[in-house]
């Protein structure tokens, strides 16, 4: 953790990044977990959380935004299997939901990009 870096970061596991996905949880377990102080970033470097974001304005380190734009891609694309034809045993997405989704996470690669 180099301390006189001026960039900031995302997360390597952006899609999991920030709040929303930690309240996420929460209501989920019924636990709140706290902010990690320190974490890994896109560009592998490990950095204090306060010097992360998860909105690409903020984010001013370049492998890092191109990190979260590939991952948010392969989230989309993901999304979008889901969406499609259902097999005997499988739970799928309906196509309504997962079609929003995928257009909100190909946004937010776009403007990582």
């Amino acid at each position: 953790m180099n301390g006189t870096d001026p960039h900031i970061h995302v997360e390597q596991k952006v899609v999991e990044a920030g709040g929303a996905f930690r309240g996420t949880v929460t209501s989920l377990l019924g636990v709140a977990t706290d902010a990690p102080t320190v974490v890994t970033t896109g560009c592998g470097q490990r950095v204090p959380y306060a010097m992360t974001s998860v909105r690409p304005e903020s984010v001013t380190c370049l492998p890092c935004r191109e990190h979260a734009q590939r991952e948010y891609l392969r989230f989309a694309d993901q999304v979008e299997q889901l969406s499609g034809p259902t097999t005997l045993g499988s739970i799928g997405i309906a196509a309504e939901h997962a079609a929003e989704a995928v257009a909100r996470l190909r946004d937010l690669a776009r403007r990582f990009g």
